[in-house]
């Protein structure tokens, strides 16, 4: 036996590149020694004086495999506390059980290690012993290669046990162990490849419908002699419904860029590691997802990957490793996540990156003392911007109290994006749950609005777009809007305003709108024609009350024109003028509410109120004033639901802009969460006793042990 072991250590070895002395060779090939005899010495060595506590665990090196051989036959119905998988011995999974008796899978422990996680994520015991996966390390104690052949897991790795080199340790594998440090490639073109068959085969049996167009003119009637210089038309879209088969949508490429910075330690890592693994859990099989996580520097903790069975596990597994530490380097993170949109061999049909960060970039804006305006869009890659081959969405969180705002509002606004504000830690979740909601449920893709005018004399005059393109032709005559990408059941509005010339007939033919765009299941090149917009020419003079369709538009419109005039005077200190900005819009809004109750009023003249209760002082103001009125303004100017305040909340009134996908994904967050919480504060967690071996009952809730 102690042969064929040796032989086997040796041809590990020669494989790992690691030589074997032949002075441990011989020791290795030796018979075990008798009952009292030190393994590590020859027969002749003296007779040992009493071992200290060090030499004892210097001389007994496999004390962790021998913890491993014996829990193998406990707890074999215990859950993975990383990946939340069952742990069964005998079915081809290598356990790892820690000093402390908490038991793990070997592969996701020694990926929390990789990353520079060395307490239990149970107990939070610092450990004494490190596992990880990779080449031997030299043997502190004895300058030999130690292997472990209990609960070897299956591939080419193998289990080794580390000793901490000093109490000078930093805590940080990757600086104090080189083997850690793995090259990063130049080129990310090590995505998974999609099943395009499979996909094929679920296109056909996609039905998505078609783009709905409709159209309100401002009143219904303009007597002939009148010229009308300012006649407005609501252009208002519909996308198709969502899709009942999970497996029919539009697959999604997704990458995340999280902040891991020291300002991220404790609870904020906690959280933002659990909204993850919602995310990780409600992608399907044919999406794909790649994490780049970044401090002072950025790396990428994983190509992009299907999230099957096997890629959720090891997805859960990189993110459970992260650890904090380091400053914030946004710029470093976008790059990376660029470069895996920019390097992949194959494309799912809908792509875009979410950036969540709770800092300031310190390495990549300059920071002006002379009043000068920073320039937070340089911090998005060239490469990615809208108009390349490679353009992408990046929808952007600002963690808490101290982020830049104003950067991550002006990077959302840069890619077509947009920002959330994640005012309270505890709705990051939420946050996440809402924007994933959309982009799971892309039905339209590229998609162009355009308007032509029809009789002689109609001119376009101009198009109320909010944050899209939009283009009107020097003559008047025609005008376009560049859209982009629209959930399933999404709307948007957009007011134009005509010249419309005095009539000698009874009917003006004023418009006629279409739009282009593809199918994002199908990738079909679809166009639709809307009908003709005409407005009635009486000879008489004629009474005709504005739409209220288009009354309502134009109240949207001008709130986020006072909401952008309150911020600019925020900005100039004059605190004072923000507020009455506002609180003349909320007046005008409260006169329209009274004589309807419009749900779209009443959640303006909410989010009204609550941005003038942030405005009215510099403290409230950079505490979260500014990035509350942000993300009000890109869901405004998106026409696209955000999260700031209690708007992912169930029972908010700041309920704009979401589909019926976000509200059930956010149902999903929010029913899930409760029901993970009291499960787990049933299960009590057991925890090493102080001064003792033996194991104690935690009395502590989940949410206590989370903090």
């Amino acid at each position: 036996m102690a042969d064929a072991w040796g032989r086997a250590k040796r041809a590990l070895a020669t494989k790992l590149c690691i030589r074997v002395p032949d002075r441990q060779r011989a020791i290795e090939d030796a018979p075990p020694p008798p009952p009292g005899r030190d393994a590590h010495h020859p027969p002749s060595a003296a007779a040992p004086g009493p071992a200290t506590g060090e030499e004892e665990r210097a001389r007994s090196p496999s004390v962790s495999s021998r913890r491993l051989s014996s829990s193998g036959s406990r707890g074999s119905k215990r859950v993975c506390a990383i990946c939340l998988g069952s742990m069964r011995t005998g079915h081809g999974q290598a356990l790892f059980t820690a000093e402390c008796s908490h038991k793990f899978h070997f592969h996701c422990i020694t990926s929390n290690v990789r990353h520079g996680n060395h307490i239990c994520p149970i107990c939070r015991a610092d450990w004494k012993e490190l596992p990880f996966q990779g080449p031997q390390l030299a043997d502190a104690t004895h300058g030999r290669a130690r292997v472990s052949p209990v609960n070897w897991p299956q591939d080419d790795g193998h289990m080794a046990v580390i000793r901490r080199l000093s109490n000078s340790y930093s805590g940080n594998l990757l600086e104090q162990f080189p083997v850690f440090r793995t090259p990063e490639a130049d080129i990310f073109n090590d995505d998974e490849p999609i099943d395009i068959q499979s996909e094929t085969v679920e296109e056909n049996n996609a039905v998505t419908g078609l783009v709905e167009i409709k159209t309100y003119s401002e009143v219904q009637a303009i007597q002939q002699s009148v010229t009308q210089k300012v006649f407005s038309i609501l252009i208002h879209l519909k996308a198709p419904k969502s899709l009942e088969s999970v497996s029919s949508r539009a697959p999604l490429d997704l990458v995340t860029v999280l902040d891991v910075s020291g300002s991220m330690k404790g609870a904020k890592l906690a959280l933002l590691k659990k909204a993850m693994g919602f995310v990780i859990q409600t992608l399907g099989p044919n999406d794909r997802l790649s994490v780049i996580a970044f401090s002072s520097t950025a790396r990428r903790l994983f190509p992009l990957r299907q999230m099957n069975v096997n890629g959720r596990m090891q997805a859960m597994q990189a993110v459970n490793s992260l650890v904090d530490g380091g400053g914030t380097n946004i710029s470093d993170g976008l790059k990376k996540g660029a470069k895996v949109i920019e390097h992949r061999r194959l494309k799912n049909s809908v792509c875009s990156i979410i950036l969540l960060s709770d800092g300031q970039d310190t390495y990549s804006v300059p920071t002006f003392d002379d009043g000068v305006q920073t320039n937070h869009s340089m911090l998005v890659p060239p490469s990615i911007l809208p108009g390349t081959g490679n353009h992408v969405q990046i929808h952007t969180f600002g963690f808490g109290a101290d982020h830049d705002s104003a950067a991550m509002h002006a990077i959302a606004e840069t890619s077509s994006g947009t920002f959330s504000f994640i005012d309270a830690e505890g709705s990051i979740q939420n946050g996440f749950a809402q924007c994933i909601g959309g982009l799971l449920s892309v039905v339209v893709k590229e998609m162009r609005l355009g308007v032509e005018c029809v009789d002689e004399g109609v001119v376009l005059t101009s198009i109320k777009s909010g944050g899209y393109a939009s283009e009107v032709a020097m003559d008047g005559r025609n005008g376009s809007v560049d859209i982009g990408d629209l959930y399933a059941d999404e709307e948007r509005g957009f007011l134009i305003t005509l010249h419309v010339p005095a009539a000698q007939g009874q009917q003006t033919v004023l418009i006629k709108p279409s739009c282009t765009y593809q199918d994002a299941v199908t990738t079909e090149s679809i166009q639709v024609q809307g009908e003709e917009v005409s407005v009635e020419r009486p000879a008489y003079s004629v009474d005709c009350k504005m739409s209220p369709e288009v009354e309502r538009e134009w109240h949207r419109v001008q709130a986020m024109e006072d909401m952008s005039a309150a911020r600019a005077a925020a900005d100039g200190g004059d605190f004072s003028q923000a507020v009455s900005i506002l609180e003349g819009r909320t007046r005008i809004l409260e006169s329209q509410a009274a004589q309807s109750s419009d749900s779209q009023c009443l959640a303006l003249i909410t989010e009204l109120r609550e941005m003038q209760e942030r405005v009215e002082s510099r403290r409230r103001y950079d505490e979260s004033g500014r990035a509350f009125m942000l993300a009000g303004l890109s869901s405004h100017s998106w026409q696209r639901a955000t999260a700031r305040g209690d708007s992912t909340e169930l029972n908010t009134q700041i309920h704009t802009y979401q589909t019926p996908s976000m509200v059930d994904m956010l149902h999903r967050s929010q029913t899930l969460v409760p029901a993970v919480v009291e499960m787990l504060n049933r299960s009590p967690t057991v925890a090493p006793s102080r001064g003792s071996g033996r194991s104690v009952r935690s009395t502590k809730s989940f949410s206590e042990r989370l903090a």
